[in-house]
């Protein structure tokens, strides 16, 4: 089946920069917020768009509590912030395409801060749909491979209704069409699979390969300054980047 391991190198590096848990719990918090009050109310049997959040926050290694306290306080709209969920999308220096996914109580606010750090690294912040064509929206199941049988895991994603399944050397990663994804992650749960990442990602169609050492710097410190920014939920971006020494 096709493989995604440029992506899956990509991932992992965005992850090693996502390192910060008590923003991490933040920023997931913000979802159930908006899945809350989008998705159909509080009671995750009823929101499948919950259940796919708490899904996330699990893989996250989020505290029950702290996913709990999150849906309580956003079933009693506590704190009175109106969260809207944004796309921005532009190029990073080298003519890398960027997609970057915020929830926000303040579009103006976002929306300037996210233009000055385009321009402060190199980067043009683009308009609606200019790199997101570029992209394929897939539901992302990652289950640590240890243990497991490959050919045993691949027959119940597919049979689960997954798309694509691809053996890493210590992860299998499974696609789904973005309508399929619930049902996909639902049935692998009931199989007793657990995830190392639950959510719905946006995956190049093709990568660019970056070795200017200037152009690969400008391009790291735009995504770490995305990726700690507070209203910064995901970052997607189609750049092959030599590896960081450990």
């Amino acid at each position: 089946m096709s493989g995604h391991s440029k992506w899956a190198n990509i991932k992992h590096k965005k992850e090693k920069t996502d390192a910060q848990r008590g923003k991490i719990f933040t920023k997931i918090g913000r979802e159930i917020a908006i899945a809350v009050r989008e998705g159909g109310g509080a009671d995750p049997e009823q929101n499948s768009r919950l259940r796919d959040v708490i899904a996330k926050a699990k893989a996250a290694n989020m505290p029950n509590d702290n996913i709990n306290r999150s849906i309580k306080k956003a079933a009693g709209e506590g704190d009175g912030a109106n969260y809207v969920d944004l796309q921005y999308e532009g190029y990073a220096a080298g003519g890398v395409a960027v997609i970057v996914e915020v929830v926000t109580d303040n579009r103006n606010r976002t929306a300037g801060e996210m233009r000055h750090i385009f321009d402060k690294r190199g980067g043009s912040l683009g308009a609606t749909g200019c790199v997101s064509w570029m992209f394929d929206r897939k539901g992302v199941l990652v289950i640590d491979r240890e243990g497991l049988d490959e050919d045993e895991v691949m027959m119940q994603a597919l049979e689960a209704g997954a798309e694509d399944f691809e053996a890493q050397d210590d992860a299998f990663e499974i696609h789904t069409d973005p309508a399929d994804f619930s049902a996909v992650r639902e049935a692998l749960e009931g199989q007793g699979f657990s995830f190392e990442t639950a959510e719905i990602e946006m995956l190049p169609q093709n990568t660019v390969a970056v070795s200017d050492p200037d152009t690969v710097q400008k391009i790291n410190l735009m995504l770490e300054m995305l990726d700690d920014h507070d209203d910064v939920q995901n970052v997607w971006h189609n750049a092959e980047l030599p590896e960081e020494d450990e």
